[in-house]
């Protein structure tokens, strides 16, 4: 089996390389070789490699610099993925598609289920929304994976840059009204290696949109606390720590408050769940980097 990657150098993408070479042939594309924001490229690329699934683990993800570049976001984020469904539809090949819980806007009490009408707050939500879309309306196989706060050994994350911020600083302010479930990359890509599993093993659940996170919750400053009781175990130095609400930490793009996933759909269909938050992060923690 052929499985075309995109997003060489993403969190996701690093973590599916990792795990499903078991599986077939990995064809991993990065910025030099397709670029999203080129329909003709992302054509040209499929066509020439004939996969037999298609993963886009590639996306615009800075939310606040979103805001000021509509145009590229929703280029990478929504056009890109209408393509590739397109392509996949052409091929018969699947396509994997990761989303997010930007799409809502955090108003709700309870977890989000794939039955809640989305509400994005910002252009990086609603490019990501538009993306669905434009996948659904295609009509092929294809399975949209809404995930949160992602977080791995590699790239720009909350974790790297919480483990050097509270070693370098005496005090820190984190925000604790946004809920939600940190996700481990590893989590994902094991998660999707499952799916793939399941669907080559002719033992697939229903095509759609699924929620996909760690199991629990907590808040920025409750995943902040995580990583501060990892380096004082590991004898580093760590910075107190201060709760505050978002109305004090503003920023370019508004957060949903509550981003909770329910991911009980995909264990229903699928049969596929996912580790607690906190022990995917230890474990996480524990890889060599």
């Amino acid at each position: 089996m052929k499985i075309l990657i995109t997003g060489q150098h993403g969190q996701v993408s690093q973590a599916l390389q990792q795990q499903l070479p078991p599986l077939g042939e990995l064809i991993v594309l990065g910025r030099d070789q397709l670029d999203l924001t080129n329909a003709d490229q992302i054509r040209r690329q499929v066509r020439a490699h004939r996969p037999d699934l298609i993963i886009n683990a590639a996306a615009h993800t800075a939310v606040d610099q979103a805001e000021s570049e509509p145009e590229v976001a929703f280029a990478i984020n929504a056009t890109a993925p209408g393509i590739l469904a397109e392509e996949a539809k052409a091929l018969g090949a699947p396509l994997i598609h990761y989303s997010t819980d930007y799409v809502f806007d955090g108003s709700k009490a309870a977890p989000y289920t794939e039955a809640d009408t989305p509400h994005p707050l910002g252009v990086y939500g609603q490019s990501k929304l538009a993306g669905e879309q434009a996948i659904t309306a295609v009509g092929g196989e294809h399975l949209i994976l809404r995930t949160s706060w992602v977080y791995s050994n590699h790239g720009k994350n909350f974790l790297l840059t919480m483990q050097r911020l509270l070693q370098e600083k005496p005090q820190m302010r984190i925000v604790a009204d946004q809920i939600g479930a940190p996700t481990w990359a590893g989590t994902i890509a094991g998660s999707t290696r499952a799916l793939i599993e399941r669907w080559q093993a002719g033992d697939a659940g229903a095509w759609g949109v699924y929620h996909l996170t760690a199991q629990g919750e907590t808040s920025w400053f409750g995943f902040a606390e995580a990583i501060g009781e990892y380096l004082r175990a590991t004898g580093k130095a760590c910075a107190e720590l201060e709760a505050i609400p978002s109305s004090a930490y503003p920023t370019p793009a508004k957060r949903p408050l509550n981003s909770r996933l329910d991911c009980s759909r995909l264990q229903r269909e699928w049969h596929v769940s996912q580790p607690y938050w906190l022990d995917a992060l230890r474990e996480c923690l524990a890889q060599p980097h």
